[in-house]
C-alpha cells in the first residue's frame, strides 16, 4: 500500500470553506511591523478570548472539528537526493553517514545507560543551524533542481516551500498539542517559501532547566540506535563504540499537498539492509524508544500522545515503519516492537478522543496556504514570524533587517548570481 495516501487512497483535494480570510492586504501593510524587540509570545494573545470565528484575516485557527474534512491529496513522497554530517557536523553531499538495520532480539535487554559517563558527545545545541544544511544541499544540486523552470521564470527553484521534517511534523500535532507552543520564521525568496524555527522562550527555559536524568534519557534513544544499526551492510552493531551525536544521515524528499510543492529534508536512523528492499524512502526505518506499556491507562496514553508524533515524524517523508523499543524505569530495553506507518490509524480507532490523520493533514496544508496569502514580498531579509500557543489562533508579525533573518549571504549571493546568468542571453 503507498503509505502517502493509506488513509484515503482514493481522497482529492478539495477546498471547502477554510480555517482562514484572504488577508485584507497583500502587502501586510495592515499589520504592524516590528523591527526590534524578541516577541514575547503573550503580546499576540493579550486580552478577551478571540472570537469564535475561525476565519479572521489576520489568524488561523486550530480548532479540530474545522480540519474534519476529506484527505487532502499527499503525493507519494520521492527521494531527490541525501546529505550526511561528520562527527564535526561538516557537510557532505553523500550518504557516508548512512547506518544500516540489525533486527535485534524480540527481548533483548539492551543496557541503555551504558556509555554514557564516557562514551558520548553531544552536539552543541545552542548552535542554531537553521535552515543551513539544507541550503548547502541545495547549492550543490540546483543543476537537478531548476532543470523544470523556464529561465524567464523568477523562480529560482521549482517548489513552494523549502524546509526541515520536523517543522512540518509540529505542524502536524498542532490542532492536539496541548504543551509546546511554537514560532515559524518564513522568507520568500526568488518565488520559494523558506520556512525555519525560532526558538521560543519557554523551549530555551526547558533546555536550560533540564536535570541530569532528563539528560542521561535523552541519550538512551540514541544508545538504542547504536545496539540496532550496523556502519555497512556487512557488519554488525558495535554497542561499545562513542554516541556522537553530532553524526546524521539525511534524506531530501520532494512531495505535493493539495497545491503546495514541498522539499523538506529530515535526519534517518538507517535503511533495510536487505539488497532487495525498495528504494528510499520506503527501505528507511524509524527507531523509537518509549516507557514499556503496563496498564490499559499507559497504553491509551501511548497510543494518543506517543503514536500521534511517530506517525507524523514517518508519514511526511515516507518512511515505512517505526521499530521501537520499550524500555523499563533502569534503561533497559524489555521488549521490540515494529509499527507500520500505514497500520497506526487502526491501532488508535478504539480511542476515545483521540488523534486523525486527517485533521493533523488538513490543518498543515491550511498553514501553509494561509503562509501563501501573508507572506508576499520576495525579499530575504524581510521574515514573517508566525506564532501559535496551546488553545490560541495562529498570528504573524513582521520584520525587516531583524534578527529573526536566516537565509544566509552566501545562499543568497549564489542563488541571485547562478540565476542571472541563466537569464542573459
Amino acid at each position: 500500500m503507498d503509505p502517502a495516501r493509506s488513509h484515503n487512497p482514493n481522497s482529492s483535494y478539495q477546498n471547502p470553506q477554510s480555517a482562514y480570510r484572504r488577508h485584507r492586504d497583500a502587502g501586510g501593510r495592515n499589520h504592524s511591523e516590528n523591527k526590534r524587540s524578541r516577541p514575547n509570545h503573550h503580546q499576540y494573545q493579550s486580552g478577551p478570548t478571540p472570537p469564535q470565528n475561525p476565519r479572521s484575516s489576520q489568524e488561523l485557527s486550530t480548532r479540530r472539528e474545522l480540519y474534519e474534512r476529506d484527505f487532502p491529496v499527499y503525493k507519494q513522497p520521492v527521494e531527490v537526493g541525501c546529505f550526511s554530517l561528520d562527527s564535526e557536523r561538516r557537510f557532505f553531499n553523500d550518504s557516508r553517514r548512512m547506518k544500516y538495520y540489525v533486527e535485534p532480539d524480540r527481548n533483548p535487554n539492551f543496557d541503555l545507560k551504558d556509555g554514557y559517563k564516557d562514551r558520548y558527545i553531544r552536539r552543541d545545541e545552542s548552535e542554531k543551524e537553521k535552515l543551513d544544511h539544507i541550503l548547502r544541499w541545495i547549492l550543490a544540486n540546483k543543476s537537478k533542481l531548476s532543470s523544470k523552470v523556464t529561465t524567464a521564470s523568477s523562480c529560482a527553484l521549482d517548489f513552494d516551500f523549502v524546509t526541515w521534517r520536523g517543522h512540518l511534523t509540529k505542524l502536524l500535532t498542532t490542532p492536539y498539542e496541548t504543551r509546546e507552543g511554537w514560532l515559524l520564521a518564513v522568507s520568500r525568496f526568488r518565488g520559494t517559501l523558506y520556512i525555519s524555527e525560532v526558538e521560543t522562550e519557554a523551549a530555551r527555559r526547558e533546555q536550560e532547566s533540564r536535570t541530569e536524568r532528563h539528560k542521561e534519557m535523552m541519550y538512551w534513544g540514541y544508545k538504542f540506535e547504536q545496539y540496532t544499526c550496523a556502519d555497512d551492510v556487512h557488519s554488525s552493531p558495535d554497542p561499545g563504540g562513542v554516541v556522537n551525536t553530532n553524526e546524521a544521515f539525511c534524506t531530501v524528499v520532494q512531495t505535493r499537498l493539495a497545491d503546495h510543492r514541498l522539499l523538506f529534508s529530515g535526519e534517518v536512523d538507517c535503511r533495510d539492509k536487505d539488497p532487495n528492499a525498495p528504494a528510499p524512502p520506503a527501505c528507511y526505518v524509524e527507531l523509537k524508544t518509549s516507557a514499556e506499556i503496563c496498564t490499559p491507562k499507559q497504553r491509551s496514553n501511548f497510543h494518543r500522545f506517543k503514536l500521534l508524533k511517530w506517525w507524523a515524524q514517518s508519514f511526511l517523508p515516507g518512511v515505512p515503519r517505526v521499530v521501537a523499543g520499550f524500555k523499563d524505569e533502569e534503561g533497559v530495553v524489555v521488549t521490540v516492537d515494529t509499527f507500520p506507518i500505514s497500520k497506526i490509524s487502526q491501532l488508535i480507532k478504539n480511542e476515545q478522543n483521540c488523534w486523525k490523520p486527517t485533521v493533523c493533514m488538513n490543518f498543515c496544508c491550511d498553514f501553509l496556504s494561509f503562509v501563501k496569502q501573508i507572506a508576499t514580498e520576495d525579499n530575504p531579509s524581510v521574515v514573517y514570524l508566525f506564532s501559535w500557543e496551546p488553545r490560541r489562533d495562529v498570528t504573524f508579525s513582521i520584520h525587516r533587517d531583524s534578527q529573526y533573518s536566516f537565509l544566509p549571504h552566501w545562499f543568497v549571493e549564489e542563488m541571485t548570481s547562478s540565476h542571472d546568468s541563466h537569464r542573459q542571453p
